[in-house]
């Protein structure tokens, strides 16, 4: 049985990344750094997705946890349920 994150928002979080940076993207959505990784998943079956910035500038990281562009916003969130 797998597991399914937690909704952490329903739209996507903006931050500006620095290009060569690592970054460690909750894939649980029980960080309390979203949409950064804060060691909430250790009682979880998910682990952190790292994510290395191509260029500086803002990034819209998935909030809801459902993109298929991991860990960039795809618009999924549009169609989840309110």
């Amino acid at each position: 049985m797998s597991e399914t994150p937690e909704i952490a928002a329903k739209e996507p979080i903006k931050v500006d990344v620095e290009e060569g940076k690592t970054y460690f993207w909750c894939t649980c959505g029980q960080s309390k750094r979203q949409p950064f990784c804060d060691g909430s998943h250790q009682t979880t079956s998910f682990t952190p997705l790292p994510w290395t910035a191509t260029k500086t500038g803002p990034a819209f990281f998935c909030a809801c946890k459902q993109t298929a562009k991991s860990p960039l916003c795809d618009g999924s969130h549009a169609r989840l349920a309110d």
